[in-house]
């Protein structure tokens, strides 16, 4: 059985700060990491993300295993 509560992907702190020091040249203060934190899920299309994978991953092994017989 899948579990469906199992997460696929995250983002973390060192995740975020990684991308703070190389854009800002530094890390951001706990106030910062809130407002990321609330908002970062808004510029992302994870349903893009999602189709994008299913059409150039899956549909792929679909078609190569309809191509292999």
């Amino acid at each position: 059985m899948i579990d469906t509560s199992k997460i696929i992907y995250s983002i973390n702190i060192e995740d975020v700060q990684n991308v703070a020091e190389e854009e800002l040249g530094r890390e951001l203060t706990e106030k910062e990491l809130k407002i990321v934190e609330d908002k970062v899920g808004d510029y992302i299309d994870w349903y893009g993300a999602i189709d994008m994978t299913i059409q150039n991953e899956i549909l792929n092994l679909d078609k190569n295993a309809t191509s292999d017989k």
